[in-house]
């Protein structure tokens, strides 16, 4: 996979440039911080079958997500954040354990991004 599959390079850059390089830095690092706590989250919520912590989970991850260009991450969150909503987790698991694997190609696209690389 290559930068721009992952993040939306036009929806990063005018975030940076709005935030500045250096809060840039803080705010990827709390995105890394928040989104592995909010994946735990979203699977606690599936194994329970809280379907409205598993909602709010999936909608802080989207829009944190689309918020650094990762479109398509945040359009899986979106998918899960929808099953939430209709309160009907069957056949979430799936979906959930694609997000967390796609996640590590996430974070590793913002940090280089972030940094310049």
């Amino acid at each position: 996979m290559n930068a721009q599959s992952i993040i939306d390079l036009p929806t990063f850059e005018e975030l940076k440039e709005n935030m500045g390089a250096d809060f840039m830095v803080e705010l990827a690092q709390a995105y890394f911080d928040e989104t592995p706590q909010l994946l735990s989250r979203l699977q606690d919520a599936l194994a329970r079958k809280d379907c409205e912590a598993f909602r709010q989970a999936a909608h802080s991850i989207k829009s944190t997500s689309n918020s650094f260009g990762a479109l398509e991450f945040g359009a899986l969150a979106k998918d899960l954040e929808i099953i939430g909503r209709e309160a009907c987790l069957d056949g979430a698991e799936e979906k959930v354990d694609k997000l967390v694997k796609e996640y590590s190609f996430v974070e590793q696209t913002i940090k280089e991004l972030s940094h310049g690389k």
